[in-house]
């Protein structure tokens, strides 16, 4: 039963199932006119008082002998060496202050419409060369392995500028959900190798969804007058409060011989053990392939439709498996395949994406060509939804046992959700009134709760009444923990699509394949922007 949350009355004929809650739809429409009108103010850069500039570099630039031994530590790709080379030349013996908020600013040039190198030269004004860092040229991971380390070193040798601007640093990323959770993922390393603390995380929205933004009070745009506006998002992450992020890791794991374009959050990796309280209904390769990751917002898998117009014929294909980190949700279905279409078509023709309102545009269009509105002409039922595809188990919350959830037959796309925002900023689990979660032994869904809303899509028409929030998606769990078991049977492919970033994955007809999603230890720190 899908959950009564704002919902019309009117649209009780597309789904039976969803009831409508008049009075939480209009505050929920409410509540969301407005935030999306503050959002507009703010992204045109009307509101707040005037930014000073030398005031907001006094801020934020760290003294220039830390800023040239990070450089040269990240371009020798030594962070010791470099330590040692510049504590041996005698800069360390004058002392400076540390800024009130050192900062370092990772861009996505390729981002933003476009904008990036614009957007590059702007912040390099704002504060200096070395602390903004352009994503083709130095890799967040360098950052961590390299700069970072650089400085602590130099607060180990009794550099105590050096010491407070390591623990005072804060990090600002331009780009979309896909290189938020770049930077994430390389940060978590800090967690893993006891370098704590972590700098927080603020977000300039530069993607096409920007849910991760949008979450974390960033706004959900790229702003019109964007040269003032980025100096009061510089400023508001200064003294912005700090909230947490649950991650979640998933490891996807196949037959081994497949062929697979994973993005570059999927790293292939030799560790890789199912957990075998649960019994494998299908057949197990004796040789494993494994793959691992970081992602923060969603990940995709599913049974995807596409048509050969010209010949009249439907052919079917079928989502699949790897292991990774998950901090905002996870869609499976046909959404990835529309993706994995949309991002090589942006690849391929790159004038084509010049912003977030084109991009849109474009995914729309692709999305009508892919099957999405013509699942119900198939002859076959078994090749509607997921149901034969996908065996799913779950783990509750302070449970150890693995529960089988069954998979509603009518559901193509399965979405599991961490955040609030999906799809630019929509909010298809909705706003269950306290009854309904009371019903179904859910919890009100927060970020940082160590559960996953698990809901599922339909036919495009479902979805697109989902999508304006007409009605809300089909509610499925929630969950600590999710394996899937997928049989690729007739489906000789899968696209899944983690943080923005699909790939087309081969599915082996002889054996199973597998997901598993499981959350870390530690959260991720992020930067309040609200």
């Amino acid at each position: 039963m899908d959950s009564p949350t704002s919902t019309a009355t009117s649209t009780a004929a597309v789904d039976s199932s969803t009831t409508a809650t008049v009075d939480s739809s209009t505050s929920t429409r409410i509540v969301g006119s407005r935030s999306s009108m503050i959002d507009s103010i703010r992204g045109c850069g009307l509101s707040g008082a005037r930014i000073d500039k030398e005031v907001l570099r006094k801020k934020l630039v760290m003294p220039e002998y830390l800023r040239r031994a990070m450089a040269d530590a990240i371009r020798s790709k030594d962070g010791a060496e470099a330590c040692e080379r510049h504590h041996n030349s005698g800069e360390l013996r004058v002392p400076e202050d540390a800024p009130q908020c050192p900062m370092v600013v990772f861009v996505n040039s390729k981002s933003g419409g476009r904008h990036g190198p614009e957007l590059k030269e702007r912040l390099q004004q704002l504060m200096s060369e070395e602390q903004v860092f352009d994503l083709s040229d130095v890799k967040p991971h360098e950052f961590v392995r390299y700069g970072l380390v650089c400085i602590e070193k130099m607060a180990i040798l009794g550099d105590l500028c050096a010491k407070e601007c390591r623990e005072k640093m804060r990090i600002m990323v331009a780009g979309g959900d896909g290189t938020v959770g770049w930077v994430l993922g390389c940060l978590a390393e800090l967690h893993q190798e006891g370098r704590q603390p972590a700098p927080p995380v603020g977000i300039i929205p530069l993607g096409t969804g920007n849910d991760l933004s949008r979450s974390f009070g960033w706004g959900g745009s790229f702003p019109f007058a964007w040269k003032s506006a980025i100096k009061r998002s510089l400023d508001r992450a200064t003294a912005g409060p700090v909230c947490r992020l649950d991650s979640w890791q998933v490891v996807i794991s196949m037959s081994e011989g497949q062929v697979v374009d994973a993005p570059y959050s999927l790293k292939a990796t030799e560790d890789c053990q199912l957990d075998q309280d649960l019994e494998v209904e299908g057949l197990l390769a004796e040789k494993m392939a494994c793959y691992e990751g970081v992602f923060y917002n969603y990940f995709s898998i599913g049974i995807t439709l596409c048509y050969l117009y010209a010949i009249g014929k439907f052919v079917c294909s079928n989502h699949f498996s790897q292991r990774s980190l998950t901090f905002c949700y996870v869609p499976t279905g046909m959404d990835a395949q529309v993706a994995y279409g949309f991002h090589h078509l942006r690849n391929e023709k790159p004038y084509l994406a010049q912003g977030p309102i084109a991009n849109k545009i474009i995914y729309s269009g692709y999305s009508c060509t892919q099957g999405w509105f013509l699942t119900p002409c198939i002859n076959d039922p078994g090749l509607r939804g997921l149901k034969n595809v996908i065996r799913m188990h779950i783990k509750k919350v302070n449970c150890s046992e693995w529960e089988q959830i069954p998979v509603p037959k009518s559901v193509r796309a399965i979405v599991c959700l961490n955040l609030h925002n999906y799809g630019s900023g929509r909010n298809p689990w909705g706003n269950p009134t306290a009854d309904y979660l009371e019903k179904r032994g859910f919890v009100e869904a927060h970020v940082d709760d160590g559960l996953l809303e698990i809901f599922g899509l339909k036919q495009g028409w479902h979805a697109s009444f989902v999508m304006v929030e007409l009605i809300s998606a089909k509610h499925i769990a929630q969950a600590a923990a999710i394996r899937l078991e997928i049989r690729g049977g007739e489906w000789k492919d899968a696209f899944l699509q983690m943080d923005g970033e699909p790939w087309k994955q081969p599915m082996s007809r002889e054996y199973s394949s597998f997901v598993e999603i499981r959350r870390v230890p530690h959260q991720s720190v992020m930067i309040s922007g609200e």
